[in-house]
């Protein structure tokens, strides 16, 4: 695949354009996100898993009474002759579980109204994941699209790949620039969900980092295809005017046209937020069927916060 032009000679301050230092910085951040073996896969970024196959694997799990069907194997002689009742020794086996990230730097991704750009945020999110999955020993790789490019980054258990998903991300969020051809729809979204199918075959992880601007059936039936023999978790990144319209009149701009628009009707509001909320939670619904979990991420408050937050709720919902 064709690699993206060079990152161009931008001062970033981590609001506008990425800055790899602050990226870097990051995997000290990249902590608080639990990865126990029964943590719920709504419960963000789960590292290495306990598979749900039963046998002589590595890590004992409990004694217990014996049951007819059980492999005699597994018998547990000392207790059974102690107590005079029959015990077995239970394990899980304990798999790898490589981590793909899908990392969104589109031209719909360059907007932000008050603190950050959401490709920003969506390179912060990406950091995390990736320094936490480092952390924990697993693999990780990435697919890192613009709407001309997928660069792609084979999982790897190493710092030096990381640095390479870092650096990555960072040249495609420097490419980005108002006045720019807009995002053409779903088309590479899609794209980057068909390579994914393409690499990932089953028992990975995939974590889509994106605001999932002009997502389609097409989008729906590749993350459902996915899901069959994968887990994967959405951070939907978003910025608050997205969501609320400010009271006042405002100039709207694709880059290329521009509309003047009375945002002091509170007609208009309430219909421009009802409008975000239902096509937030249609495509929660229909990504919910196939137990993909939505995490909602805004460009304000540190992205840290907000996922640690995210796993709390899921953990009080689903239980330890």
């Amino acid at each position: 695949m064709a690699k993206p032009a060079k990152t161009r000679n931008i001062e970033p301050d981590n609001q506008v354009y990425a800055s790899l230092d602050y990226l870097h910085s990051l995997q000290y951040e990249a902590r608080g996100f639990s990865f126990l073996p029964r943590q719920p896969v709504h419960s963000i970024l789960v590292g290495r898993h306990a598979s749900k196959l039963r046998g002589r694997g590595l890590n004992f799990e409990e004694l217990r009474h014996y049951r007819i069907g059980d492999d005699i194997r597994t018998m547990d002689w000392k207790v059974t002759n102690r107590t005079r009742k029959p015990h077995v020794r239970v394990y899980t086996e304990e798999r790898e579980r490589p981590v793909m990230l899908l990392i969104d730097q589109r031209q719909s991704m360059f907007f932000g109204s008050v603190r950050r750009m959401k490709s920003v945020v969506a390179a912060d999110v990406a950091a995390l994941a990736a320094w936490r999955v480092l952390s924990v020993g697993d693999r990780v790789g990435a697919l890192v699209f613009n709407d001309d490019t997928i660069q792609e980054i084979k999982p790897r258990r190493s710092r030096a790949t990381v640095m390479q998903i870092l650096q990555s991300t960072l040249d495609m969020n420097h490419l980005l620039a108002s006045g720019r051809e807009q995002y053409r729809g779903s088309v590479q979204l899609n794209r980057c969900l068909r390579e994914a199918e393409r690499l990932c075959g089953h028992d990975y992880l995939l974590v889509l980092i994106s605001d999932m601007a002009g997502w389609d059936d097409d989008t729906v039936k590749r993350i459902k295809r996915l899901s069959r023999h994968n887990d994967i978790i959405a951070a939907q990144i978003y910025d608050p005017l997205e969501r609320q319209l400010p009271s006042d009149q405002l100039v709207v701009s694709d880059g290329a046209l521009q509309i003047e628009v009375d945002a002091r009707q509170a007609s208009l509001q309430q219909q421009f937020t009802e409008d975000f909320i239902s096509g937030v939670e249609f495509l929660q619904r229909e990504l919910k069927k196939y137990l993909v979990p939505i995490i909602p991420i805004d460009t304000i408050d540190p992205a840290q916060l907000q996922i640690r937050h995210a796993i709390g709720d899921a953990r009080r919902r689903n239980g330890p």
